[in-house]
């Protein structure tokens, strides 16, 4: 396998940056295998990659590694970059998985999942994390484009975006301004996972918050200093990527 390119320089990958080239390197210079990538530059805390190949047919993936403690990686760039991810946040990730493989065992694997399977896979796979002060958080749950990127955009400063879910980084090898991220909304009370190491990110994965499914969507390339092109207040007129909350209307429509 020979991965695409991709710009380690942009800054939703700061947080995997250092493993990444590592790993896209090892991949390079070896058979192309990820998971042996992988395995190459984890820790004591990570999980054993192996070959897609290693999963029995039939077997659901989300039980198999929680029995095994093996993850089963195919090369290609989407277990790639989650494998980046299991090696940034192995405790969150072992607390999806512990909690996929608890449902299953549970409900089987039915033709739906049921909402908590959902947000488990929502966040797995396209989830977020912020740590923000409230204004931001306010006008973000209100889907207030205006005030959080262009009135407040000064309290960016003090605001960090941890992208985690896997598909979420893949899509964003190709940037495009449509791209939306699902931020994880803090148990009422509690402060936000962002803000958080993975252990205590791990520990607020409560299963019945999130079957409530506790997310608010979010276009990560409005973010400042994301993408040059939302240096310019128009960037942020575009109700078909910056929606309006239901009920608001758009306005001048």
């Amino acid at each position: 396998m020979t991965l695409p390119a991709i710009d380690w320089t942009q800054p939703w990958l700061a947080p995997y940056r250092a493993d990444g080239e590592a790993a896209a390197q090892a991949v390079a210079r070896g058979d192309g295998c990820v998971a042996a990538a992988l395995r190459g530059i984890g820790s004591g805390s990570a999980p054993d990659f192996v070959r897609q190949h290693e999963l029995p047919a039939g077997q659901a993936y989300e039980a198999h590694i929680f029995q095994t403690r093996t993850v089963p990686t195919r090369d290609n760039l989407h277990d790639f970059f989650n494998g980046l991810v299991w090696l940034a946040f192995p405790q969150a990730k072992r607390r999806l998985n512990e909690l996929q493989a608890t449902a299953i065992a549970r409900d089987g694997v039915g033709a739906t999942r049921g909402p908590l399977r959902d947000a488990l896979t929502l966040f797995d796979e396209n989830g977020a994390l912020l740590d923000a002060p409230p204004a931001l958080w306010r006008a973000l749950v209100a889907r207030d484009w205006q005030t959080l990127f262009v009135e407040q955009r000064g309290l960016w400063s003090e605001a960090r975006l941890v992208l985690f879910g896997h598909a979420l980084l893949e899509k964003l090898v190709t940037p495009r301004k449509p791209i939306t991220a699902h931020v994880l909304l803090p148990v009422q009370g509690e402060a936000a996972p962002a803000a958080l190491d993975d252990a205590r990110v791990a520990r607020a994965l409560d299963p019945e918050h999130l079957g409530r499914k506790p997310f608010v969507p979010l276009p990560v390339l409005g973010v400042p200093g994301w993408c040059a092109d939302n240096e310019v207040a128009r960037f942020y007129d575009d109700p078909r990527v910056f929606r309006p909350l239901a009920g608001r209307g758009i306005p001048g429509a």
